[in-house]
């Protein structure tokens, strides 16, 4: 065993002597774990942020300036009052995303109960400030209307207030969602990428052959890929998460990293097994990039990074179960955002660790195959 572990370790002790030479490789690496994970989380936002706000104010009363001046920083910029024969024009210029318009005599009818409405003309081609924004302004107007009518004691108040409490991202902010997941995803990209590829640099290059002279096992070449890339990409994960995420963007850790860290390791030991074996498959680097892509595609698109796992058909969320991903992302997001301990989250720890032993089977398997097509 001692001679195992001695020969495991000198082989990862190489495979980090041979990626320190590519320089491609290493600059991707600070790319996809700086430039990457910062400008994901800034640049993709789904929350309204500045959004442009006119108004057309044909009531002039207490309550249409009292919703004006609720549309409020970061959210909005300061409403400008227009003319209603503006509002078209404007609109199909892209000058500003919502117009409201209140109707004459708004006040008036609300507090003799006639029930006015409020136009809120949105450009819909920003969809995703468009739905949320909405909302937003729908919001601003319900609780200024209500608090309007609490004033005057109006007898149409609602007389039940509700209270909406945002649990782990208080404010709603997309980023503080966006810049972990960013990190979550790029995990598993350069795991794959970096251990599939410690095996294509060695078949193209021809360092495999002597390999094969040595007196060391499959399983020991295996085991010491597996290692030093999941190291690499464990390290980096570590140091994006403290300077990219906590200090660079300010954004708070809930839970704890070092558990973060220790569940992604097992994770890494599955996703760098899957690497190798895409590698034992393809029969050069242009072919295990393409077979690499829709297994990005798969595992980004149907683990719940970006979309929610429990909006998916059941019969896919069955399948996705058998992707590490999933159970990662699940990891990943309870200890992070919700400061989730173990007794929570073991079994998505035992999935990631049972679907290593997996892959790491089956990836031994083709790889012992290649090294004696290779021999």
């Amino acid at each position: 065993m001692r001679y195992w572990v001695r020969n495991v370790f000198h082989l990862g002790v190489k495979e980090l002597a041979s990626l320190a030479r590519d320089v491609v490789m290493a600059v991707l690496i600070v790319y996809v774990f700086t430039v990457a994970v910062y400008s994901e989380a800034t640049a993709m936002k789904t929350d309204v942020s500045n959004a442009g706000v006119a108004v057309v104010d044909a009531d002039h009363s207490a309550l249409s300036s009292r919703i004006k001046d609720a549309l409020q920083p970061p959210y909005f910029r300061a409403p400008r009052e227009i003319d209603r024969s503006e509002l078209d024009a404007l609109l199909d210029k892209g000058l500003y995303t919502f117009v409201l318009d209140i109707p004459p005599r708004f006040e008036a009818d609300l507090l003799a109960n006639r029930g006015p409405s409020i136009q809120i003309n949105v450009d819909a081609t920003a969809v995703a400030q468009a739905a949320v924004g909405t909302a937003y302004i729908q919001q601003i107007i319900a609780r200024e209307t209500a608090n309007f009518l609490h004033q005057h004691g109006a007898s149409q108040a609602v007389p039940i207030e509700p209270v909406i409490r945002a649990l782990f991202n208080q404010n709603l902010e997309a980023i503080r969602f966006s810049a972990s997941m960013g990190i979550i995803n790029n995990v598993t990209i350069l795991a794959v990428i970096l251990a599939g590829a410690a095996v294509m640099r060695e078949r193209e290059r021809g360092t495999i052959e002597h390999l094969l002279v040595m007196p060391v096992l499959p399983n020991e070449i295996l085991a010491a890929k597996i290692w030093a890339n999941g190291l690499i990409v464990l390290l980096a994960a570590g140091l994006s998460l403290h300077l990219v995420v906590q200090f660079a963007l300010q954004v708070p850790i809930v839970g704890s990293v070092e558990f973060f860290l220790a569940g992604a390791a097992v994770y890494l030991f599955a996703v760098t097994s899957l690497g190798i074996l895409l590698a034992t498959i393809a029969n050069s680097m242009p072919q295990f990039a393409l077979l690499a892509i829709p297994v990005f595609i798969v595992m980004f698109l149907l683990s719940g990074s970006f979309t929610p796992f429990e909006s998916m058909p059941v019969l896919l969320q069955d399948i996705m179960y058998a992707s590490p991903s999933t159970h990662f992302v699940r990891f990943a997001q309870s200890v992070l955002y919700r400061g989730a301990g173990i007794d929570l989250v073991w079994k998505d720890l035992a999935a990631m660790a049972a679907l290593g032993a997996a892959f790491v089977a089956v990836a031994l398997s083709r790889f012992r195959t290649m090294l004696a097509r290779q021999s």
